[in-house]
């Protein structure tokens, strides 16, 4: 009967693991045109990348100045155009990881949205990365949806 109960668990978890979290994805026309970097004059873009398969089944939303503006699943990006100045961008997980960016108009700036293990569903923690490793990591994904 224990057997049973183990094995009944171990597939269980395999299945979460192996699922993936469904997130609206934007069309693919604008995922080539956010691989151009281009920014828009008197903005910035702020891309939000989550390049790993740890906690595929578990969609992270992602708040900006308080405001949910998506969720990233799996190999999935978010591109985020802000206005210069500050800007807290939160994912919200089984904790709350945030960053601070401070903005300057016709720059990118990436932040990497690390999975973590967690105790009953994935945790994340964000980092700023620099232009080479963020464009690498947003080149393995697709672009997600953005909330209006």
């Amino acid at each position: 009967m224990l057997r049973r109960r183990v094995a009944v668990t171990a597939l269980a978890a395999v299945v979460l693991a192996s699922g993936c979290a469904s997130v609206q994805m934007a069309p693919e026309q604008a995922d080539t045109a956010a691989k151009s970097y281009a920014v828009s004059p008197g903005t910035a873009n702020i891309y939000v990348y989550r390049n790993e398969q740890m906690g595929a089944a578990i969609k992270m939303p992602v708040v900006l100045n308080g405001k949910l503006v998506g969720d990233t699943g799996a190999k999935t990006y978010l591109l985020l155009q802000v206005p210069p100045g500050p800007h807290v961008i939160v994912s919200k997980t089984e904790n709350d990881s945030l960053i601070a960016v401070s903005a300057e108009a016709g720059r990118n700036y990436f932040v990497w949205q690390e999975v973590k293990m967690g105790v009953m569903s994935p945790r994340s923690l964000l980092h700023l990365v620099d232009e080479a490793t963020g464009k690498a990591g947003v080149a393995e994904c697709k672009l997600a949806q953005t909330l209006p």
